[in-house]
């Protein structure tokens, strides 16, 4: 019988056919990425050799029925594949079982309890090893043939032999020093990448670890010709100090500059999914186009893959988990099991190792995700990465705290702009409304000018009823709704539709949340906006008087900021001392924003930065790693590091389809929620076991009267008050 590496359903490879991809797959990658490379080629061919079990080989042919599974013992296939370790040499045993015995699992404590230590704790040596070397003479020697078809020299192994393996590996497993595996990185790389690309992994693979053209940025050449509109466009980026901090005010060149300053390939990594969307689109055009530089660009977020029809590229949604991309544009987030040692660390940090990180936007993230980009910095340097981080506003303390972990100014290209140059980024006058009702009078009149205004709530529950309101004030007036209440892809059109709708003449109204302080590229006439903390308020009034030319130096366009209410409640999801002291440091009512003077706005508000400790959860600390080699973390473990708060719905109509769905589909029924919408779990009830198990919000709750809400929590006829 030919031993199935696949089931028929995907594709039905056999074992020898996917060891030949997984070693074409390893050839490219462990040579680029500096890695032992013969040992990770023999690695390669013996990594699943212990497929052909007939356990293994019985699943997937789909011939074990559900007390199957419950009867047998478990079986994982890494094990069965370390008795095959006598096939090389005993001075790689140590080698093959780092490539070999955690490709999937970690040693100890899988979620899965099905790690190699886990199985031998609660089973015994012993019998995980009978039960992994089970009816060889019907199997062994057909695997030890598929070895032999890539040159490692075929012949027997006896149960001895096979004993001693397992004994080698369990030991050498047991002893792990604290530490990660850079061979456990590249084999899991090569093997997923393999299985993705079944019947071209040769082609694929050479595509991989290109570094990218990156000379048009730093001769500031194409449409970015050296201009004073971009004083960071005559800044020289072959500083020899490895890494660059740039503060600087929308518009003034920080993509270019950070892009310049890079020498390697490149993670570029914003905060929201539609800056990715759009930093891709860019780097694509500005590589392909105006550069004549094609590189493999990539882009990584949660729904990364159901974001594919764009009409000028295209992208292999395969590809984007994958190592290798000369730019890859993602979150942090990405990168954040390489500090917290979530399955597939190892992988990312060998992909990152000694390459260029962006970390733009930086002054977006606080509380533990603050904490969280510190240490994925840290740990970018223990990598040898060059550092690259760029943002508008930053208090000088968080500033201070990142030049201390690059190094301080030894190590730093420190960038910032002089006062006479902020001067000619003042954009925005901001005036104080005492009340809700006085900013209403103040859109009457912008209204009446025939101003396109961008109305601003921090909570969605407002934005849909200040939206209501618009669509009864001014019937004639062109207005929309954005908020992160919607199906995925509702709001991917809607993002679209606000890009298109900022441009048309004549008054217009977007009430929208935070969504729209740096996630869209967007420029309209005038901003209301409730008070929020200060920085997040100045990114939310770069979406006003945004485009930048020599005629626009010196225009000054509307801000009115209505202030905090006397409620703390009402100002959620803020802190509410916060906010006061934000609106207080706002200048006096009329007068002009001066961008020379916001630093110190901002260290007014932020005398301190709060950095809470999740130490117990970092895997790297005080220069030495706290975990041991070949095991991983759950990723539940990121999840509560980071507090996440966040629930998903769908519709109960979509109930049927989500269920029968696969995961793109699914993505783009969710409807994002904070947590807090479990007090309507008993009423709407939940989908169990099924996807990420969302709650079901009744269908009456979403656009309700065709007004495009978004999923309400509270109807025109409903008295009482949902904030969250």
């Amino acid at each position: 019988m030919t031993l199935l590496a696949k089931s028929p359903d995907q594709g039905g490879l056999t074992l020898e056919e996917h060891t030949r991809h997984v070693v074409e797959a390893m050839t490219h990658m462990a040579s680029e990425l500096d890695v032992a490379f013969d040992v990770a080629r023999r690695g390669a061919i013996l990594h699943d050799l212990g497929k052909g079990h007939p356990f293994f080989q019985a699943m997937v042919r789909d011939e074990l029925t559900d007390q199957d599974w419950i009867e047998q013992e478990p079986h994982r296939h890494e094990i069965s594949s370390l008795l095959f370790l006598p096939l090389v040499k005993e001075d790689e045993w140590p080698q093959m079982v780092d490539l070999i015995a955690a490709h999937h699992k970690s040693i100890k404590k899988d979620r899965s309890g099905r790690g190699l230590i886990d199985l031998v704790r609660e089973y015994g040596p012993n019998r995980v090893f009978e039960r992994h070397q089970e009816e060889w003479a019907t199997w062994g020697p057909e695997a030890i043939g598929i070895a032999a078809a890539f040159g490692v020299e075929q012949q027997s192994i006896d149960e001895e032999a096979r004993r001693d393996a397992f004994d080698f590996a369990l030991s050498h497993c047991r002893r792990n020093e604290d530490g990660w595996s850079a061979l456990r990185g590249v084999m899991m790389s090569a093997d997923h990448f393999a299985s993705n690309y079944t019947h071209d992994a040769a082609d694929e693979v050479d595509n991989l670890h290109q570094e990218p053209n990156l000379t048009g940025y730093r001769e500031n050449s194409g449409p970015y010709t050296t201009s004073a509109l971009y004083p960071l466009s005559r800044m020289d980026t072959d500083d020899e100090r490895p890494h660059t901090l740039v503060t600087a005010p929308t518009g003034a060149g920080k993509t270019n500059f950070l892009l310049g300053r890079c020498n390697g390939r490149v993670f570029y990594t914003l905060p929201f999914q539609a800056s990715i969307n759009a930093m891709y689109r860019r780097i694509q055009t500005d590589l392909a186009e105006h550069f004549d530089a094609p590189a493999d660009v990539r882009r990584l977020h949660a729904t990364s893959r159901i974001e594919l029809d764009d009409e000028n590229f295209e992208e292999d949604p395969d590809l984007q988990r994958h190592p290798g991309a000369s730019v890859k544009v993602m979150t942090p987030y990405q990168m954040a099991s390489t500090v917290f040692g979530t399955a597939g660390y190892e992988a990312m940090a060998l992909d990152l190792q000694g390459n260029d990180v962006i970390l733009d936007e930086v002054h977006t993230y606080d509380g533990v995700a603050r904490s969280m980009v510190l240490q994925i910095v840290r740990m970018l340097v223990e990598l040898g990465c060059r550092v690259h981080i760029g943002t508008a506003t930053i208090p000088s303390a968080l500033s201070e705290a990142l030049m201390d972990v690059l190094g301080g100014e030894g190590q730093v290209q420190r960038v910032r702009l002089d006062d006479e140059t902020l001067d000619t980024f003042n954009r925005h006058r901001v005036h104080k409304c005492s009340s809700l009702d006085a900013a209403w009078t103040e859109l009457d009149d912008l209204l009446e000018k025939g101003r396109r205004v961008l109305f601003v709530s921090n909570q969605v529950d407002n934005a849909q009823q200040r939206f209501r309101t618009v669509r009864e004030r001014y019937p004639d007036v062109p207005a929309m709704l954005i908020h992160s209440r919607y199906k995925r892809q509702d709001r991917a059109e809607l993002e679209d539709k606000i890009e298109v709708f900022e441009q048309q003449e004549g008054p217009c109204v977007v009430c929208a949340t935070q969504v729209v302080e740096v996630s869209l590229d967007i420029s309209f006439d005038a901003m209301i906006t409730d008070a929020a903390p200060l920085d997040g308020m100045i990114q939310r009034f770069g979406r006003v008087n945004r485009e930048r030319s020599e005629e626009t130096i010196g225009r000054l366009k509307p801000i009115y900021v209505i202030a905090p209410p006397e409620d703390d409640a009402a100002i959620l999801p803020y802190d509410a001392e916060t906010v006061r002291s934000s609106f207080k440091a706002l200048p006096a009512d009329g007068e002009v924003l001066r961008e020379a003077n916001v630093q110190d706005r901002i260290d007014d508000v932020y005398p301190e930065v709060e950095i809470p400790e999740v130490d117990t959860h970092f895997i790297w600390q005080d220069g030495r790693y706290r975990i041991q080699k070949l095991q991983h973390r759950p990723k539940s473990v990121l999840l509560k590091a980071l507090n996440i708060n966040s629930e998903t719905c769908i519709l109960r109509s979509e109930m049927h389809q989500y269920t029968d769905a696969g995961w793109e589909e699914r993505q783009q029924m969710h409807i994002p929620v904070p947590v807090s919408f479990t007090r309507f779990e008993e009423e709407w009830g939940r989908l169990p076991d099924i996807g990420q198990e969302p709650l079901c919000a009744p269908d009456h709750l979403y656009d309700p009267d065709g007004l495009r809400l978004g999923l309400t929590t509270q109807l025109p006829d409903d008295t009482s008050p949902n904030i969250l």
